[in-house]
Protein backbone atom coordinates (compact mmCIF):
# COMPACT_ATOMS: atom_id res chain seq x y z
CA UNK A 1 0.00 0.00 0.00
CA UNK A 2 1.45 3.52 -1.10
CA UNK A 3 1.47 5.84 2.03
CA UNK A 4 -0.81 8.93 1.53
CA UNK A 5 1.36 12.03 0.95
CA UNK A 6 1.34 14.59 3.77
CA UNK A 7 -0.61 17.75 3.43
CA UNK A 8 1.15 20.95 3.75
CA UNK A 9 -0.57 21.65 7.39
CA UNK A 10 0.59 18.18 8.28
CA UNK A 11 4.02 18.82 7.11
CA UNK A 12 4.30 22.25 8.83
CA UNK A 13 3.25 20.95 12.01
CA UNK A 14 5.44 18.23 12.05
CA UNK A 15 8.63 20.14 10.76
CA UNK A 16 7.61 22.59 14.07
CA UNK A 17 7.35 19.74 16.50
CA UNK A 18 11.16 18.42 15.22
CA UNK A 19 12.77 21.78 14.88
CA UNK A 20 11.19 22.98 18.66
CA UNK A 21 12.42 19.78 20.42
CA UNK A 22 15.54 19.90 18.57
CA UNK A 23 16.42 23.67 19.60
CA UNK A 24 15.13 22.72 23.34
CA UNK A 25 17.61 19.59 23.25
CA UNK A 26 20.31 22.11 21.88
CA UNK A 27 19.46 24.82 24.73
CA UNK A 28 18.95 22.72 27.74
CA UNK A 29 21.21 19.87 27.58
CA UNK A 30 24.47 20.61 24.68
CA UNK A 31 24.95 24.89 25.64
CA UNK A 32 25.05 23.93 29.79
CA UNK A 33 27.27 20.79 28.97
CA UNK A 34 30.33 22.92 27.74
CA UNK A 35 29.66 25.48 30.00
CA UNK A 36 30.19 22.85 33.33
CA UNK A 37 31.56 19.67 32.57
CA UNK A 38 32.55 20.59 29.30
CA UNK A 39 35.10 23.55 30.11
CA UNK A 40 38.45 23.27 31.65
CA UNK A 41 38.49 26.40 34.43
CA UNK A 42 41.95 26.39 34.92
CA UNK A 43 42.70 26.47 31.53
CA UNK A 44 39.61 28.24 30.45
CA UNK A 45 39.06 26.37 27.42
CA UNK A 46 36.81 23.55 26.54
CA UNK A 47 37.35 20.07 26.82
CA UNK A 48 38.06 17.76 23.76
CA UNK A 49 35.77 15.20 24.21
CA UNK A 50 33.13 14.44 26.94
CA UNK A 51 32.49 10.88 27.31
CA UNK A 52 28.87 9.89 26.04
CA UNK A 53 27.40 7.81 28.45
CA UNK A 54 28.62 10.10 31.27
CA UNK A 55 29.13 13.12 30.22
CA UNK A 56 31.87 13.84 31.92
CA UNK A 57 35.88 14.75 29.94
CA UNK A 58 37.94 11.99 28.19
CA UNK A 59 41.25 12.46 29.72
CA UNK A 60 42.86 15.55 28.30
CA UNK A 61 46.18 15.15 25.83
CA UNK A 62 45.70 18.42 23.66
CA UNK A 63 43.58 21.49 22.90
CA UNK A 64 43.27 22.99 20.00
CA UNK A 65 43.15 26.58 18.82
CA UNK A 66 39.83 25.31 15.88
CA UNK A 67 37.87 23.90 18.71
CA UNK A 68 38.08 26.50 20.91
CA UNK A 69 37.13 28.97 18.02
CA UNK A 70 34.31 26.22 17.11
CA UNK A 71 32.80 27.16 20.30
CA UNK A 72 33.53 30.54 20.27
CA UNK A 73 31.33 30.77 17.60
CA UNK A 74 28.54 28.69 19.47
CA UNK A 75 28.12 30.71 22.44
CA UNK A 76 28.55 33.57 20.60
CA UNK A 77 25.75 32.78 18.58
CA UNK A 78 23.52 31.57 21.71
CA UNK A 79 21.41 34.03 23.57
CA UNK A 80 21.67 35.24 26.63
CA UNK A 81 23.79 36.69 29.56
CA UNK A 82 25.48 33.47 30.33
CA UNK A 83 26.44 32.33 26.94
CA UNK A 84 27.91 36.12 26.50
CA UNK A 85 29.97 35.87 29.47
CA UNK A 86 31.09 32.41 28.15
CA UNK A 87 32.10 33.94 25.16
CA UNK A 88 33.88 36.57 26.64
CA UNK A 89 36.52 34.05 28.38
CA UNK A 90 36.60 32.03 25.05
CA UNK A 91 38.17 34.70 23.37
CA UNK A 92 40.54 35.64 25.84
CA UNK A 93 41.81 32.05 26.01
CA UNK A 94 41.69 31.89 22.22
CA UNK A 95 43.91 34.80 22.20
CA UNK A 96 46.04 33.77 25.42
CA UNK A 97 47.22 30.90 24.80
CA UNK A 98 46.61 30.22 20.69
CA UNK A 99 48.56 33.27 19.36
CA UNK A 100 52.32 32.89 17.65
CA UNK A 101 53.73 35.58 18.54
CA UNK A 102 57.21 34.22 17.51
CA UNK A 103 56.26 33.54 13.73
CA UNK A 104 52.66 35.03 13.56
CA UNK A 105 50.02 33.36 13.09
CA UNK A 106 48.49 30.78 15.21
CA UNK A 107 49.74 27.32 16.95
CA UNK A 108 47.91 24.39 16.43
CA UNK A 109 47.49 22.81 19.62
CA UNK A 110 48.84 23.22 23.36
CA UNK A 111 49.30 20.46 25.62
CA UNK A 112 47.35 19.23 28.83
CA UNK A 113 48.97 21.65 30.78
CA UNK A 114 48.61 24.27 28.40
CA UNK A 115 52.45 24.39 27.10
CA UNK A 116 52.58 25.00 23.25
CA UNK A 117 52.35 21.59 21.43
CA UNK A 118 52.34 21.86 17.57
CA UNK A 119 53.12 25.24 16.35
CA UNK A 120 52.02 23.95 12.32
CA UNK A 121 50.30 26.72 10.68
CA UNK A 122 47.29 25.24 9.42
CA UNK A 123 45.04 26.76 6.88
CA UNK A 124 41.91 24.65 8.45
CA UNK A 125 42.82 26.78 12.12
CA UNK A 126 43.28 30.17 10.77
CA UNK A 127 39.39 29.88 9.19
CA UNK A 128 38.04 28.74 12.41
CA UNK A 129 39.98 32.21 13.89
CA UNK A 130 38.39 34.76 10.72
CA UNK A 131 34.99 32.84 11.44
CA UNK A 132 34.81 33.28 15.35
CA UNK A 133 36.60 36.41 15.54
CA UNK A 134 33.14 38.03 13.02
CA UNK A 135 30.48 36.01 15.54
CA UNK A 136 31.97 37.06 18.30
CA UNK A 137 32.68 40.90 16.93
CA UNK A 138 28.66 41.08 16.18
CA UNK A 139 27.67 39.91 19.52
CA UNK A 140 30.28 41.68 21.69
CA UNK A 141 31.69 44.87 19.01
CA UNK A 142 34.88 44.08 21.00
CA UNK A 143 37.31 46.44 18.55
CA UNK A 144 39.92 43.73 19.35
CA UNK A 145 37.98 41.08 17.79
CA UNK A 146 37.40 42.60 14.35
CA UNK A 147 41.61 43.44 14.34
CA UNK A 148 41.83 39.93 15.00
CA UNK A 149 39.99 39.20 12.39
CA UNK A 150 41.53 41.33 9.65
CA UNK A 151 45.26 40.66 10.62
CA UNK A 152 44.42 36.79 10.24
CA UNK A 153 43.01 36.99 6.91
CA UNK A 154 45.64 38.99 5.68
CA UNK A 155 48.17 36.65 7.07
CA UNK A 156 46.34 33.73 4.96
CA UNK A 157 46.67 35.89 1.97
CA UNK A 158 49.86 36.43 1.84
CA UNK A 159 50.81 33.30 3.72
CA UNK A 160 48.74 30.27 2.70
CA UNK A 161 47.66 31.59 -0.86
CA UNK A 162 49.54 29.89 -3.82
CA UNK A 163 49.86 31.46 -7.66
CA UNK A 164 46.52 29.44 -8.55
CA UNK A 165 44.47 31.25 -6.50
CA UNK A 166 44.33 27.70 -4.17
CA UNK A 167 45.40 27.68 -0.88
CA UNK A 168 47.69 25.68 0.74
CA UNK A 169 46.48 23.43 3.72
CA UNK A 170 49.48 23.68 5.89
CA UNK A 171 52.76 25.55 6.41
CA UNK A 172 55.56 24.71 8.76
CA UNK A 173 55.82 27.24 11.98
CA UNK A 174 58.13 29.45 10.46
CA UNK A 175 55.93 29.49 7.31
CA UNK A 176 59.20 28.03 5.27
CA UNK A 177 58.11 24.64 3.96
CA UNK A 178 54.55 23.73 2.62
CA UNK A 179 53.78 20.87 4.19
CA UNK A 180 50.21 19.99 2.60
CA UNK A 181 49.17 21.42 -0.64
CA UNK A 182 45.52 22.73 -1.23
CA UNK A 183 42.68 20.37 0.28
CA UNK A 184 38.97 21.16 -0.20
CA UNK A 185 37.72 21.34 3.53
CA UNK A 186 40.36 24.15 4.69
CA UNK A 187 39.34 26.38 1.62
CA UNK A 188 35.20 25.33 2.44
CA UNK A 189 35.62 26.89 5.70
CA UNK A 190 38.46 29.47 4.73
CA UNK A 191 34.60 30.42 2.59
CA UNK A 192 32.79 30.19 5.20
CA UNK A 193 34.75 32.31 6.91
CA UNK A 194 35.18 34.90 4.53
CA UNK A 195 31.59 35.17 4.03
CA UNK A 196 31.44 35.86 7.95
CA UNK A 197 33.80 38.18 7.99
CA UNK A 198 32.03 40.52 5.10
CA UNK A 199 29.33 40.92 7.00
CA UNK A 200 31.40 43.26 9.90
CA UNK A 201 34.11 44.42 7.59
CA UNK A 202 35.46 44.69 4.09
CA UNK A 203 32.36 43.38 1.93
CA UNK A 204 33.55 44.29 -1.25
CA UNK A 205 36.97 43.14 -0.22
CA UNK A 206 35.93 39.49 0.79
CA UNK A 207 33.60 39.02 -1.90
CA UNK A 208 36.58 39.76 -4.66
CA UNK A 209 38.59 37.09 -2.39
CA UNK A 210 35.47 34.33 -2.34
CA UNK A 211 34.93 34.93 -6.45
CA UNK A 212 38.82 34.36 -6.91
CA UNK A 213 38.45 30.96 -4.55
CA UNK A 214 35.41 29.66 -5.92
CA UNK A 215 36.78 30.12 -9.85
CA UNK A 216 39.79 27.85 -8.35
CA UNK A 217 37.94 25.24 -6.55
CA UNK A 218 36.24 24.54 -9.97
CA UNK A 219 38.84 24.42 -11.74
CA UNK A 220 40.67 22.47 -9.53
CA UNK A 221 38.23 20.24 -7.52
CA UNK A 222 35.14 19.48 -9.74
CA UNK A 223 34.38 16.17 -10.28
CA UNK A 224 33.03 16.22 -13.87
CA UNK A 225 30.78 12.83 -13.94
CA UNK A 226 29.33 13.74 -10.85
CA UNK A 227 29.92 17.64 -10.53
CA UNK A 228 30.62 17.49 -6.88
CA UNK A 229 33.57 18.80 -5.31
CA UNK A 230 35.84 16.01 -4.47
CA UNK A 231 38.54 16.13 -1.16
CA UNK A 232 41.55 16.31 -3.32
CA UNK A 233 42.54 18.64 -6.52
CA UNK A 234 41.38 16.22 -9.73
CA UNK A 235 43.92 13.13 -10.56
CA UNK A 236 45.22 13.07 -6.99
CA UNK A 237 45.69 8.89 -6.25
CA UNK A 238 42.41 7.96 -3.61
CA UNK A 239 40.58 10.13 -3.97
CA UNK A 240 37.08 10.82 -2.71
CA UNK A 241 33.85 12.61 -2.58
CA UNK A 242 32.03 13.39 0.71
CA UNK A 243 28.44 13.96 0.20
CA UNK A 244 28.18 15.68 3.70
CA UNK A 245 30.74 18.50 1.95
CA UNK A 246 28.24 18.86 -1.06
CA UNK A 247 25.26 19.74 1.32
CA UNK A 248 28.09 22.29 2.95
CA UNK A 249 28.89 24.42 -0.14
CA UNK A 250 25.58 24.67 -1.25
CA UNK A 251 24.38 25.99 1.93
CA UNK A 252 27.27 28.03 2.05
CA UNK A 253 26.58 29.80 -1.71
CA UNK A 254 22.91 29.95 -1.20
CA UNK A 255 23.25 32.01 1.41
CA UNK A 256 25.74 34.58 -0.58
CA UNK A 257 23.88 34.63 -3.60
CA UNK A 258 24.85 37.75 -4.78
CA UNK A 259 28.69 37.00 -4.32
CA UNK A 260 28.90 33.98 -6.43
CA UNK A 261 26.35 34.92 -8.97
CA UNK A 262 27.44 33.89 -12.75
CA UNK A 263 30.43 31.43 -11.00
CA UNK A 264 30.29 28.07 -12.58
CA UNK A 265 30.64 26.83 -8.82
CA UNK A 266 26.84 28.34 -8.61
CA UNK A 267 25.95 26.52 -11.29
CA UNK A 268 27.66 22.89 -10.45
CA UNK A 269 26.89 22.49 -6.55
CA UNK A 270 23.19 22.04 -7.10
CA UNK A 271 24.22 19.06 -9.85
CA UNK A 272 26.58 18.06 -7.53
CA UNK A 273 24.08 17.61 -4.56
CA UNK A 274 21.53 16.32 -6.50
CA UNK A 275 23.89 13.37 -7.18
CA UNK A 276 24.55 12.93 -3.82
CA UNK A 277 21.00 12.67 -2.54
CA UNK A 278 20.99 9.90 -5.02
CA UNK A 279 24.13 8.30 -4.18
CA UNK A 280 25.11 9.36 -0.41
CA UNK A 281 21.96 9.00 1.38
CA UNK A 282 20.27 6.27 2.53
CA UNK A 283 17.91 4.70 5.11
CA UNK A 284 20.64 5.04 7.63
CA UNK A 285 21.70 8.99 6.77
CA UNK A 286 24.07 10.43 5.16
CA UNK A 287 27.12 8.04 3.87
CA UNK A 288 30.98 9.30 4.44
CA UNK A 289 33.17 9.19 1.59
CA UNK A 290 31.99 7.29 -2.09
CA UNK A 291 33.89 7.33 -5.09
CA UNK A 292 32.90 9.19 -8.44
CA UNK A 293 31.02 5.76 -9.89
CA UNK A 294 28.83 6.36 -6.34
CA UNK A 295 30.38 3.16 -4.69
CA UNK A 296 30.92 3.45 -0.97
CA UNK A 297 34.25 4.26 0.05
CA UNK A 298 33.44 4.69 4.54
CA UNK A 299 30.25 3.61 5.30
CA UNK A 300 30.65 5.88 8.52
CA UNK A 301 27.82 8.09 10.01
CA UNK A 302 28.65 11.23 10.91
CA UNK A 303 26.63 13.72 12.94
CA UNK A 304 28.34 16.33 10.77
CA UNK A 305 27.22 15.05 7.62
CA UNK A 306 23.40 14.60 8.83
CA UNK A 307 23.49 18.17 10.25
CA UNK A 308 24.58 19.57 6.39
CA UNK A 309 22.02 17.26 5.24
CA UNK A 310 19.54 19.01 7.09
CA UNK A 311 20.84 22.47 6.36
CA UNK A 312 20.54 22.02 2.80
CA UNK A 313 17.23 20.66 2.68
CA UNK A 314 16.26 23.94 4.56
CA UNK A 315 18.06 26.17 2.15
CA UNK A 316 16.15 24.58 -1.10
CA UNK A 317 12.90 24.25 0.82
CA UNK A 318 12.52 20.43 0.29
CA UNK A 319 10.11 20.44 3.90
CA UNK A 320 8.64 17.35 2.88
CA UNK A 321 12.31 15.71 3.03
CA UNK A 322 13.50 18.00 5.91
CA UNK A 323 10.52 16.70 8.27
CA UNK A 324 11.73 12.75 8.05
CA UNK A 325 15.22 13.68 7.65
CA UNK A 326 14.59 15.62 10.76
CA UNK A 327 12.79 12.85 12.28
CA UNK A 328 15.41 9.86 12.13
CA UNK A 329 17.88 12.69 12.84
CA UNK A 330 16.26 12.94 16.72
CA UNK A 331 15.78 9.00 16.71
CA UNK A 332 19.34 8.12 15.65
CA UNK A 333 21.89 10.53 16.86
CA UNK A 334 20.24 12.73 19.67
CA UNK A 335 20.36 10.74 23.57
CA UNK A 336 19.11 12.06 26.48
CA UNK A 337 22.86 13.05 27.39
CA UNK A 338 24.09 15.03 24.19
CA UNK A 339 24.47 12.74 20.80
CA UNK A 340 25.68 10.28 19.15
CA UNK A 341 29.26 11.03 17.20
CA UNK A 342 29.33 8.38 14.42
CA UNK A 343 27.12 5.13 13.13
CA UNK A 344 27.31 2.93 11.20
CA UNK A 345 24.62 1.95 8.10
CA UNK A 346 22.77 0.09 10.36
CA UNK A 347 22.99 2.32 13.62
CA UNK A 348 25.38 0.99 15.69
CA UNK A 349 27.91 3.65 17.53
CA UNK A 350 30.81 3.38 16.30
CA UNK A 351 32.19 6.59 18.35
CA UNK A 352 31.38 6.68 22.12
CA UNK A 353 32.14 10.24 22.79
CA UNK A 354 31.05 13.72 21.73
CA UNK A 355 34.09 16.14 20.87
CA UNK A 356 33.87 19.67 21.63
CA UNK A 357 33.78 20.81 17.42
CA UNK A 358 30.52 19.16 16.93
CA UNK A 359 27.76 21.84 18.50
CA UNK A 360 29.18 23.98 15.87
CA UNK A 361 27.82 21.86 13.40
CA UNK A 362 24.38 21.44 15.68
CA UNK A 363 24.09 25.32 15.86
CA UNK A 364 24.88 26.32 11.99
CA UNK A 365 22.21 23.78 11.07
CA UNK A 366 19.88 25.26 13.87
CA UNK A 367 20.12 28.45 12.25
CA UNK A 368 19.25 27.34 8.44
CA UNK A 369 16.32 25.99 10.14
CA UNK A 370 13.13 27.95 9.13
CA UNK A 371 11.55 29.61 12.54
CA UNK A 372 8.50 27.57 13.59
CA UNK A 373 6.47 28.86 16.95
Amino acid sequence: MRRSKMTAAQTNSALAEHINAFREHFDSVILPMWIGPGFNDALGLPFESLDAATGQPLPAERYRAMACARQLYVYAEAPGAAAGAHADRLFASLRRLFRDESHGGWRYSIDAVGRPLDDTQDLYTHAFIVFACAAYFRRSRNADARKLLLATAETIESRFKAADSLYHAALSPDWGQVLRGPAQNPMMHLTEAYLAAAQVAEPALFAQRLRGLAQAMTQSFLSAPTQCISEAPQGAAGNRIEPGHQFEWLSLVRGAADVFDGLDLAESLPRGVHWARGHGVDAGGVIAALDERGGVLDDTRRIWAQTEYLRVLAVVGDLPALVSALGHFRTRFLHAGGWYECLDGSGNVVRADMPSTSPYHLATCLAALPAVV
